[in-house]
Parts: C-alpha cells; sequence; structure tokens
C-alpha cells in the first residue's frame, strides 16, 4: 500500500492491455492513493485513464527514471 506521499510503482512495460490496468486495479484495491505506471503498450493509456476516472482520480504523462509512464492519483 502507498503512503500517500510516495507513489506506488508499477512496471507494466512488456504486457498487454489489459494487464496493466489490471495491475493498476489491484493497487487501488490494496489502498493506493497515488501510483506511478510504467506501460508500453499503445492500449494502455485508454484503459489505465478509464480505470482512474471510475475510481475519481486523475491521470497525468510523467518521466519516471527517463522513461514515459503515467501517474494516478
Amino acid at each position: 500500500m502507498s503512503d500517500g506521499a510516495t507513489p506506488l510503482r508499477i512496471d507494466a512495460r512488456g504486457l498487454r492491455c489489459p494487464w496493466p490496468a489490471l495491475r493498476l486495479a489491484r493497487a487501488l484495491r490494496s489502498g493506493a492513493q497515488r501510483v506511478d505506471i510504467l506501460a508500453d503498450d499503445p492500449a494502455a493509456e485508454r484503459e489505465i485513464g478509464a480505470l482512474a476516472s471510475a475510481h475519481g482520480l486523475t491521470l497525468q504523462h510523467v518521466e519516471i527514471d527517463g522513461v514515459g509512464g503515467f501517474r494516478i492519483g
């Protein structure tokens, strides 16, 4: 579980949808409030964004350790 200040990090690179969204859903069910997720499937942004929206959270594009990803929170 994330402490709220430090985002939980999920590395979903190489996983095809729906797996990145399923990993995010599991983190949210576990109580994470902020999640950084690395995902390289072109469909991931749409699916992750829909899941974030359904939970009342926002999706931002971020660079994590030099790699593009998403921050949900």
